[in-house]
C-alpha cells in the first residue's frame, strides 16, 4: 500500500517527459518545415564583414521583412514567424548578427560580436533584401535586434515602411535609440513588451513609444516573456496576432491596399 504514491508518482513523471518529448518533436518538425522553405544566404556589411542569413517566401514579392535577432540568441529564433510571414506572401531574411556561430542551418557569420555595430549589420541586411526585389520594407527586431533597427531607420528611412520592436531596451552595449533617433524615425512604429519581464522591457517600450512621432502603437502584455519568446509563449497568439495585424496594415503583400 506503501508504495502506491511512488507508483503515481512515477507515472506523472512519465507522462511529463512524455509531454516534454512531443513539444520538443513538435519544434524539431516546425524547424524542419521551416528550413526546407527557405535557402541559406550571405552579405557583407559596409565595413566587410561577411554575415549568414536565410530567405524565406516567394521570390517576386514586394513586401519585404527583415528580422533581427536578440543578444542571447541567434537567426534561428525567428525561423518559425519567418516560414510563417513567407506563406502569407512576404519576402523574408533573418540572419546572425556579426560574431554569432551557431553554425549548421542557424549559419556563421565572421567577426566578433559587437553589439553597438547591430545597426551597420541591419543595414546591411536591408540593403541586401531590396535587392533580391522587395521595394517596401519592414525592419522588425527582438530586444537589441529592435534598438538596432531603429537606429538603422533613423540613419537611413530610405524605403523603410514600419520599425517593430520585441522588448527593445533604448540602451544596451553602446546602442543607444535616445530621443534624437527616435524623432528621425518616421516610419510606423509597433512596440512590443511583456509587463512582467525582468529586464524592463514594459518601461523601454513606453519611453520609445514617447519620444517618437505617429504612427505608432504600444501593446504591453501580460507576460514575462522577452524578445522572440513572446511569440511563442504564454501571450503567444496575441503577440502574432498584433504584429501580423500590424505588418498588414502598413506593408500590405499587395502594394497600395493599406488601409488609409
Amino acid at each position: 500500500m506503501r508504495a502506491r504514491p511512488r507508483v503515481r508518482g512515477l507515472v506523472s513523471l512519465l507522462a511529463g517527459l512524455a509531454l516534454v518529448g512531443a513539444a520538443c518533436n513538435q519544434t524539431d518538425a516546425i524547424r524542419a518545415q521551416a528550413i526546407e522553405h527557405s535557402e541559406a544566404v550571405a552579405f557583407r556589411t559596409s565595413d566587410g564583414v561577411r554575415l549568414a542569413g536565410r530567405l524565406f517566401g516567394p521570390q517576386d514579392a514586394t513586401a519585404g521583412v527583415v528580422l533581427a535577432h536578440m543578444l542571447p540568441a541567434d537567426q534561428s529564433s525567428w525561423y518559425e514567424f519567418a516560414d510563417r510571414l513567407g506563406a502569407e506572401g512576404y519576402r523574408v531574411l533573418t540572419f546572425d548578427l556579426r560574431g554569432y556561430c551557431p553554425g549548421g542551418d542557424a549559419g556563421c557569420s565572421e567577426g566578433t560580436k559587437e553589439p553597438s555595430a547591430a545597426w551597420e549589420d541591419v543595414a546591411a541586411a536591408r540593403a541586401f533584401l531590396r535587392k533580391q526585389g522587395p521595394s517596401r520594407l519592414a525592419l522588425v527586431g527582438a530586444s537589441l535586434g529592435g534598438t538596432a533597427s531603429l537606429v538603422s531607420a533613423s540613419r537611413d528611412p530610405e524605403g523603410i515602411v514600419g520599425v517593430a520592436t520585441l522588448s527593445a531596451p533604448v540602451s544596451i552595449d553602446g546602442l543607444v535609440a535616445d530621443p534624437d533617433v527616435m524623432a528621425a524615425v518616421g516610419a510606423a512604429k509597433l512596440f512590443l513588451a511583456g509587463y512582467d519581464d525582468p529586464n524592463g522591457a514594459a518601461a523601454s517600450a513606453q519611453t520609445l513609444y514617447d519620444e517618437s512621432l505617429q504612427p505608432k502603437q504600444l501593446e504591453v502584455l501580460t507576460t514575462a516573456d522577452h524578445g522572440t519568446d513572446l511569440l511563442s509563449g504564454n501571450q503567444g497568439e496575441r503577440s502574432r496576432t498584433v504584429l501580423e495585424g500590424w505588418l498588414t496594415h502598413f506593408l500590405p503583400v499587395v502594394a497600395g491596399s493599406a488601409v488609409p
